[in-house]
């Protein structure tokens, strides 16, 4: 790369967040999960599957938010010669990757609440794992929402005709 524009780099910066913090929030929700879940498989290692279910729901942010930054690299033609994106520009992509770098963030973090919850249910009633993911799910669902609204933002096409 010779020269890259101060609004490419917004725009990459703006990627990296939203990978950056969607990746933190499920590493730290995949982690506080496995905790509780090695609590109970300690106590019955029969149990490792469900549990293993509830651990990995907290983490699906983190694609999210690296779906969200990969689009950004693509729409930038990072992989090919960066386009030379104006300040407005690189703004405009730099607030499209915000609500996943944001609601990415903390839905993992509390995600993983309702997850450990969850697991310390199973510990007693494993037979209840099909409401311990409808319960650990509802609060993915404004994940999904942050990731559409992103992935709509960074599709739109920009004054200089950029395309996704």
């Amino acid at each position: 790369m010779v020269g890259m524009s101060i609004g490419t780099f917004i725009a990459i910066l703006g990627a990296a967040l939203a990978a950056g913090m969607a990746g933190t929030g499920s590493a730290i929700g995949v982690g506080i999960a496995g905790k509780a879940a090695a609590g109970v498989i300690s106590e019955d290692p029969d149990k490792f599957s469900k549990c293993l279910v509830m651990q990995l729901l907290p983490g699906t942010q983190g694609i999210y938010g690296l779906l969200v930054a990969f689009l950004v690299f693509v729409k930038i033609n990072l992989f090919g010669g960066v386009m030379p994106l104006t300040i407005g520009e690189g703004l405009s992509l730099f607030a499209a990757c915000l609500p996943m770098a944001i609601v990415g963030l903390i839905s993992a973090l509390y995600q993983s609440k309702v997850s450990c919850s969850g697991i310390a249910m199973l510990a007693k009633r494993p037979e209840e794992l099909g409401k311990s993911i409808v319960l650990t799910v509802m609060v993915e669902t404004y994940a999904i929402f942050a990731l559409l609204v992103s992935l709509l933002a960074v599709m739109i096409p920009t004054v200089t005709g950029m395309a996704a």
